[in-house]
C-alpha cells in the first residue's frame, strides 16, 4: 500500500448493553501494525491503553478527553492524532469505552486533510448499505460488551507512509445523582508513555457547585497534588490532568507508564432550594432532591432464590451481605425473609420490628438456610406481597411507612406458575401500585429482561449482580440506594395548557443521596405560567412546595452560557425521553411497538442520536465488497462478548484495499467423520469398528430436526430444513438444512446460522455477522470463530461443532445455499445426550455378516446386527464435507435404509421439534 492510497480502515463499532450511573469512558489507542504479509505486533489497546510511544514508526501525538456538564448534560468528545513517521503503512487501532447509558452522537476520522464523517440514519437504511439487503432491521455492525458497566467503540485504520490522522468521538448522557453524588469516571491504562494526554473537565451547574474533588487511583498523593489541577467557584468548576511524559514514567529510568487505574471526577451541587427549575429555548428541566427531611420508617420484605443453582460462592456472598444489611437497619424499621426453591418459606410469616433479638434470630435463620429444589419465582414473590399487604391492612401505623420489596434470583422459574406473562400479570396484579419491587439478577443464567419489565411494571428497577469476588459488595451497594426512604408517592405537577412532551413524573418513592429530574415543553408564551408543584408524603406528614422560575436569573445564566445551556437542555429533555421510551418498549407487542418505535426513531433522527433504532455510517470508508462502516448501539442487557483476532477491513473509496490477514482457516481437524451434510446425508464415525453408518432423514421442508440434545452440559443443535425453490408438485424433492440453532440456556448462549448471515443471541436482539467477516467471538466459555465464506466452529470444554457453508452456482441442480453440521469433538459431553446425531457421540458396537451382492455390485448388501435388532444394509458412499467445503472427501459407509429405522432409538419424527431453539 502505498502513500497515495491514504487509509484502509478496519471497523468493528462495538455498543452493547450495560447499565450505569457513572459516565465512564475508557480510552486508547494502538499502534503499528505493518500491513500486508508483514509479521504483524499485537499491540493491546483500548482507550484505556493510550500508546504514545513510537512502535514501528508510529507514535500517538495527542490523547485528549474533553467534557463539559452543563445542569448534570455531560457532552463528551475524544480526540486522538496519530503519527506513521514509517516509510510504510502502518494500522492503528481506536478504541473507546463508554456508558451504555450514552448516546454516541458524531464520530469523525480526518486523514491527508480530508474528512470522513459519521452520518445518522435508521437502521434498516444504514443496513441496506451496509449488507445490500434489509434484513428484519438487525444489526450490521460487530458489537460486544466490555467488563460490567461498558460498551466497546473499536476502529482500526491503516496510516500511510509518513501521514496522521485523527479520530474523534462524541457521545453525551445525563448524570444521576447516586449517594450524594455525580461521578465521572475515566479508566487510564496506556501501557506507554503519551507525548501529550490530558483530560479536561469542565462542569457549569447554575445551583452552584457544592463540591468537588478529583482522584487518580495510580498516583501517589504528591504526585496526584503536582499533576491534578481542580478548583470550583460559584456556578463553575474545572478539573485538568495533563501529565507531562516524566510524571508518567513508572520509574526515573523506565519507559514504561504509572497511568493504571480509575481517574474520578465527583461533585455534587448545592441544595438551598427544595427545586430548581431551568428553562431555555421553550424547554425545561427540573431537578428535585431536596435536603433535610426525615428519614422514613421502612416495611421491608427479602425474597431470596434457594434453588440448587445458589450453591456455593452465590448463596456464600448472599448470606454475607444480608448479615451486613440486617445489621444496618434502623430501630423503627420492620422486615421479614423469604426463601423460594421448590418450596417457599418465610421467617416469621408478617412483618417484625427491628429488634436485638429479631435480628439474632434473623440473622441466624440467613447463616443457616440451605439450597436445593428448582425455582418457584411466582410462588416465592406472592408471599413477599401478601406479607407486605396483610401488614398494610393490618396494622395502620405500617401503612404510613415506605414498603419495599426486594428479590433476588439467579436463575429462570422452573417450578409452580413458569408461564412469564401470567407471571408478570399475577405480580402486577397483587402489587397494584403500593410499593416498588426491586429484582437483583444473580449472574447471566436468567432472563434479565422479564426481571426488568417486572420490576418497570412495579414503581422500581432491576440491578445485574455479578457473579465476583465483589458481589457481597454488590448486594450492598444497591441496598444502599433505598436504604433511606424520604418521600413516597412523588407527584410533579405543571400547568396542563403550558406543557407537553413530560418525561417521568411520578415516582413511588424517593430517597436520600439520588435526585429526581423532569423534562418537558414548553407552549409559545406560557412562560409565565410555567410553575412546578411538587406533592408527596413524607414521615408523619404530607409534602408539599412549589417551584417557580426566576426569571431574572434565567437571563443572566444564557448571558453566561448562551446556546450552549440552551441546547444542552433540549438535549436533556430528548435524551431522557429516548431513554423511557426504549425502556417502555420492552414490554409492548404488535401495533404499540410499532408506533412507539416510530416516536423513538423520529426522535433519534431529529437529535442525532445512536440508538437501538438507529446507525452511523462513515462516509467514504467502504471494505472490499463495497459496503460502508456502522455504528449500531445495541438495545438490551447482554452477557459480556468479547471479540477477538481480525476485523473488517474498510478502505477509502478513492483507493483499493491492500491484502489482510485472516484468521487461521480451521483445515486441519480430527479426523472424525460424524455430522449431516446435503440431503440430509447423515455419517456416523464409529471409531471401535473404524468404520461409518450413514442414513437419511426424508421430511418436507420447514421442518425442525433435533441433531444434539445433552441435558447434562444444557447444549443443543437443531436444524431447520429447507427445499429448492423449484420444486415440482407431487414428487419428492432433496432437502438441506437452511437454518441451524445451536444454544445453552444454561449460560444465555444462543448462535442461529443461516446461509446468509450468523446472529449472536437472537432472542435478545444480539449483534448480525455476514459469512463474509472473518471473526472470533467469545461469550463466557464458548468460543465461535467465523472463517470467511468457508465454515464456522463453536467450541466449549471439550465440545467442538462446525457448520460448513454450501455456495451454489448458477445452473446447480440445488437452487439454494444450503449448511454443513459436523462434530468435531464431543469427549465431555454426558452419556445422555440425544438427538439424530447426538445418540451416537458415544461408544455403540455392530456387526455386519451375510455379505452378498445386490443389483448394483459396486453396492452390496449385508445384515447388520446393533441395538440387539437386525436390519438389511447397503455398502456405498457419501461425501465429507468438514475438511473441504468445495470438493468434500468421500466416506464408505453402511447404509441404514428407511430413515434410519432400527438404527435410531424411536422413529425419525421423534426427533421433530417446533422451534430452532
Amino acid at each position: 500500500m502505498d502513500g497515495t492510497m491514504g487509509l484502509q480502515a478496519l471497523l468493528c463499532v462495538c455498543l452493547v448493553s450495560l447499565l450505569t450511573l457513572q459516565a465512564v469512558p475508557v480510552l486508547g489507542l494502538a499502534a503499528g501494525r505493518p500491513k500486508g504479509n508483514e509479521k504483524r505486533q499485537a499491540v493491546d489497546t483500548s482507550l484505556t491503553h493510550v500508546l504514545l510511544q513510537t512502535v514501528n514508526g508510529v507514535f500517538i501525538r495527542s490523547l485528549k478527553v474533553n467534557c463539559k456538564v452543563t445542569s448534570r448534560f455531560a457532552h463528551y468528545v475524544i480526540t486522538s492524532q496519530v503519527v506513521n513517521s514509517a516509510d510504510k503503512a502502518r494500522e492503528v487501532a481506536f478504541d473507546v469505552e463508554i456508558p451504555k447509558t450514552a448516546f454516541i452522537s458524531d464520530f469523525a476520522i480526518t486523514a491527508d486533510g480530508k474528512a470522513y464523517i459519521g452520518d445518522i440514519k435508521d437502521r434498516v437504511t444504514a443496513w441496506k448499505q451496509y449488507r445490500k439487503a434489509a434484513i428484519s432491521g438487525e444489526s450490521a455492525s460487530l458489537v460486544r460488551a466490555s467488563g460490567r458497566n461498558m460498551e466497546q467503540f473499536t476502529i482500526h485504520i491503516t496510516v500511510g507512509p509518513r501521514s496522521k490522522a485523527t479520530f474523534q468521538l462524541t457521545y453525551e448522557e445525563v448524570l444521576k445523582r447516586r449517594l450524594m453524588q455525580y461521578d465521572i469516571v475515566i479508566k487510564v491504562k496506556p501501557k506507554q508513555l503519551v507525548h501529550h494526554f490530558e483530560i479536561d473537565v469542565d462542569i457549569f451547574e447554575p445551583q452552584g457547585i457544592s463540591k468537588l474533588d478529583a482522584q487518580a487511583s495510580f498516583l501517589s498523593k504528591e504526585l496526584a497534588a503536582q499533576t491534578i489541577k481542580k478548583s470550583f467557584s460559584g456556578k463553575k468548576g474545572h478539573v485538568l490532568f495533563r501529565p507531562t511524559v516524566g510524571q508518567q514514567q513508572s520509574c526515573p529510568t523506565c519507559s514504561t507508564s504509572l497511568l493504571s487505574g480509575d481517574f474520578k471526577v465527583t461533585y455534587d451541587v448545592n441544595r438551598d432550594k427544595l427545586c430548581d427549575l431551568l428553562v431555555a429555548n421553550n424547554h425545561f428541566a427540573h431537578f428535585f432532591a431536596p435536603q433535610n427531611l426525615t428519614n422514613m420508617r421502612k416495611n421491608l420484605v427479602f425474597v431470596i432464590d434457594i434453588s440448587g443453582s445458589m450453591e456455593g460462592q452465590k448463596v456464600k456472598q448472599t448470606k454475607e451481605a444480608l448479615l451486613k444489611i440486617l445489621g444496618d437497619m434502623q430501630p423503627e424499621d420492620y422486615f421479614d425473609l423469604v426463601l423460594f426453591g421448590s418450596q417457599v418459606q418465610s421467617w416469621r410469616g408478617s412483618l417484625v420490628k427491628v429488634s436485638k433479638a429479631n435480628l439474632q434470630a434473623a440473622q441466624h435463620f440467613v447463616r443457616h438456610f440451605s439450597v436445593a429444589g428448582a425455582t418457584n419465582l411466582n410462588g416465592g414473590l406472592l408471599r413477599g406481597i401478601e406479607i407486605l399487604n396483610k401488614a398494610q391492612e393490618s396494622n395502620p401505623e405500617l401503612n404510613r411507612h415506605a414498603s419495599i420489596l426486594i428479590m433476588l434470583t439467579d436463575g429462570e422459574p422452573t417450578e409452580g406458575e413458569t408461564d412469564r406473562a401470567q407471571i408478570l400479570k399475577n405480580i402486577r396484579s397483587a402489587i397494584q401500585g403500593r410499593f416498588p419491587l426491586y429484582n437483583l439478577g444473580f449472574g447471566h443464567d436468567l432472563d434479565f429482561n422479564f426481571l426488568e419489565v417486572m420490576s418497570m411494571e412495579n414503581n422500581g428497577w432491576a440491578q445485574r449482580i455479578y457473579e465476583d469476588n465483589d458481589a457481597t459488595q454488590q448486594l450492598q451497594g444497591f441496598y444502599s440506594q433505598v436504604a433511606n426512604p424520604l418521600l413516597t408517592d412523588v407527584e410533579l405537577l405543571y400547568p396542563q395548557d403550558a406543557v407537553s412532551a413530560l418525561t417521568k413524573h411520578q415516582h413511588k418513592q424517593f430517597y436520600d443521596g439520588s435526585e429526581i429530574v423532569v423534562a418537558g415543553r414548553i407552549a409559545d408564551h406560557k412562560l409565565g405560567s410555567f410553575k412546578a408543584d411538587v406533592r408527596a408524603q413524607g414521615e408523619g406528614q404530607e409534602f408539599k412546595t412549589t417551584c417557580l422560575v426566576d426569571e431574572e436569573e434565567m437571563k443572566k445564566l444564557l448571558r453566561e452560557r448562551g446556546h450552549m445551556l440552551e441546547n444542552h437542555v433540549e438535549r436533556l429533555w430528548a435524551y431522557l425521553t429516548i431513554q423511557e421510551l426504549l425502556a417502555k418498549r420492552k414490554n409492548l407487542e404488535g401495533k404499540e411497538k410499532a408506533n412507539l418505535s416510530s416516536q423513538i426513531l423520529k426522535m433519534s433522527l431529529d437529535y442525532q442520536f445512536v440508538t437501538p433504532l438507529t446507525s452511523m455510517t462513515i462516509r467514504g470508508l467502504a471494505d472490499q465488497d463495497g459496503l460502508e462502516p456502522t455504528i449500531d448501539k445495541s438495545p438490551d442487557d447482554s452477557p459480556p462478548l468479547e471479540m477477538v483476532g481480525p476485523r473488517r477491513t474498510f478502505v477509502l473509496s478513492a483507493g483499493q484495499p491492500s491484502p489482510t490477514a485472516n484468521s487461521p482457516i480451521v483445515d486441519k481437524l480430527p479426523s472424525r467423520v460424524t455430522g449431516v451434510d446435503t440431503d440430509p446425508h447423515f455419517i456416523i464415525h464409529v471409531p471401535q469398528k473404524e468404520d461409518n453408518l450413514c442414513f437419511n432423514i426424508n421430511e418436507e421442508p420447514g421442518v425442525i430436526l433435533s441433531l444434539v440434545h445433552d441435558p447434562d452440559t444444557g447444549f443443543s443443535v437443531n436444524g431447520q430444513l429447507i427445499g429448492n425453490e423449484a420444486r415440482n408438485p407431487g414428487q419428492h424433492e432433496g432437502t438441506y438444512f437452511g437454518r441451524l440453532g445451536i444454544s445453552n440456556p444454561m449460560s444465555d448462549f444462543q448462535l442461529e446460522v443461516t446461509p446468509q448471515n450468523i446472529t449472536l443471541n437472537p432472542s435478545s436482539g444480539g449483534p448480525v455477522f455476514s459469512w463474509r467477516d472473518q471473526a472470533t467471538l467469545r461469550q463466557d466459555e464458548v468460543v465461535v470463530t467465523i472463517n470467511r465464506k468457508r465454515n464456522l466452529v463453536v467450541s466449549v470444554d471439550g465440545v467442538t461443532f462446525e457448520i460448513v457453508l454450501h455456495r451454489m452456482w448458477k445452473g446447480s441442480r440445488v437452487h439454494q445455499d444450503f449448511l454443513g453440521f459436523y462434530v468435531l469433538d464431543s469427549h465431555r459431553m454426558s452419556a445422555r445426550t440425544q438427538g439424530l446425531l447426538g445418540q451416537f457421540l458415544h461408544p455403540f458396537d455392530f456387526e455386519v455378516f451375510d455379505l452378498h451382492q445386490g443389483s448394483d455390485p459396486a453396492k452390496p448388501h449385508a445384515t447388520m446386527v446393533v441395538k440387539n435388532r437386525r436390519l438389511m444394509v447397503t455398502r456405498g458412499i457419501q461425501k465429507d464435507y468438514s475438511k473441504d467445503p468445495r470438493r468434500g472427501a468421500e466416506v464408505s459407509c453402511w447404509f441404514v435404509h428407511n430413515n434410519g429405522a432400527g438404527l435410531i432409538d424411536g422413529v425419525h419424527t421423534d426427533y421433530i421439534i417446533p422451534d430452532i431453539f
